[in-house]
């Protein structure tokens, strides 16, 4: 019997296809079908298709959630039974291992978008922040997520990870956050509750909020952003892409997860790899990205475990030449 690992962190078929094996992994993913609609899921989904890096063995239960209440009863089943669940959003950040997700991966789907007086918007969390969100908060006029343009992250993950790009042109002083412009956002508890969380709770960071330590899921999220004239919005944002285009892949060209390890003030992961002779070095499908030596990409069909053979490279060359520790930022999901 396989051993399943808790992890906490798409318009389908209406059959199913259940896994022939009868185990009681199996009928309790069964059991999930029965109860949130088996014109829901799908079985056996690669996650490769569903990442940036186009990596990932298949999950056992695939349930892309299309709204907040069936994302809720999505979540709230798969605690209930005990099945092991992961959140996916738009796959950024993250390597999924190539045996794949034991247990049901939920996709969060919630895409709506409303607009209110002076200057305040209420997205779902699985709405993408670019293209969707940001043009659509351009066209109207408003500032202040176009700095983040080009970067591949939903709603729900720019909370998450405190989305954040150095801007705006052309001298590039300081940071932008996603918490300069958020006023709260709907979360769902890992006790089951629906409350709404005010910007302070999050206590964000660098790539951090709390939400990484309280097992929180973002619904929607309250923005205020300032009325700007949209030639000015979109001059930073063509700025914005050029500048990512010199040192950051094109996904379709180059799919990758973004920087792989954390950042080192001051001093920077990337110009530690790239010092000690590793940008470019390529190890069967995966590659240290020649401009980003803090990225890796995915040549066309790496797996997960030449991804990591990277990972450790940087790491052990970086210690012994160096002295310094890499610490891992993006997520390991599923079983290597």
């Amino acid at each position: 019997m396989r051993v399943w690992r808790n992890f906490h962190m798409t318009r389908l078929t209406d059959s199913v296809r259940a896994p022939a094996l009868k185990t009681p992994e199996t009928s309790l993913l069964r059991r999930y079908a029965d109860l949130v609609g088996r014109g829901n899921v799908r079985w056996d989904v690669p996650l490769a298709p569903h990442t940036t890096f186009g990596i990932g063995g298949p999950a056992d239960l695939f349930h892309r959630a299309r709204s907040a209440e069936e994302f809720c009863h999505a979540v709230g089943t798969a605690r209930e039974l005990g099945i092991p669940s992961f959140v996916l959003g738009r796959g950024a950040n993250i390597l999924v291992g190539d045996r794949g997700f034991r247990g049901v991966v939920i996709r969060c789907d919630i895409t709506t978008l409303e607009f209110a007086p002076e200057g305040v918007v209420v997205a779902g969390a699985g709405l993408d922040t670019f293209p969707d969100l940001i043009n659509a908060t351009v066209a109207r006029g408003l500032g202040g997520l176009h700095h983040f343009v080009g970067i591949p992250s939903t709603v729900g993950g720019a909370v998450w990870q405190n989305l954040h790009f150095l801007s705006p042109a052309p001298a590039r002083e300081r940071t932008m956050f996603w918490e300069e412009f958020m006023e709260s956002a709907t979360i769902l508890t890992p006790a089951g509750k629906i409350r709404t969380a005010p910007a302070s709770y999050f206590r964000f960071g660098y790539d951090y909020s709390i939400i990484h330590d309280t097992g929180d899921l973002v619904l929607d999220v309250r923005l205020r952003l300032e009325p700007t004239p949209r030639a000015e919005l979109r001059r930073v944002m063509r700025e914005n892409l050029a500048w990512r285009d010199n040192s950051h892949p094109d996904l379709w060209l180059y799919p990758c997860a973004g920087s792989i390890f954390k950042k080192i003030q001051g001093i920077g992961a990337g110009r530690l790899i790239d010092e000690c002779g590793l940008k470019g070095h390529v190890h069967g499908a995966a590659g240290i990205f020649h401009k980003h030596a803090n990225i890796i990409v995915n040549h066309g069909g790496a797996t997960a475990a030449e991804v990591r053979v990277l990972i450790d490279l940087a790491r052990t060359t970086v210690a012994r030449e160096t002295g310094y520790e890499l610490e891992i930022e993006i997520g390991m999901v599923g079983e290597f």
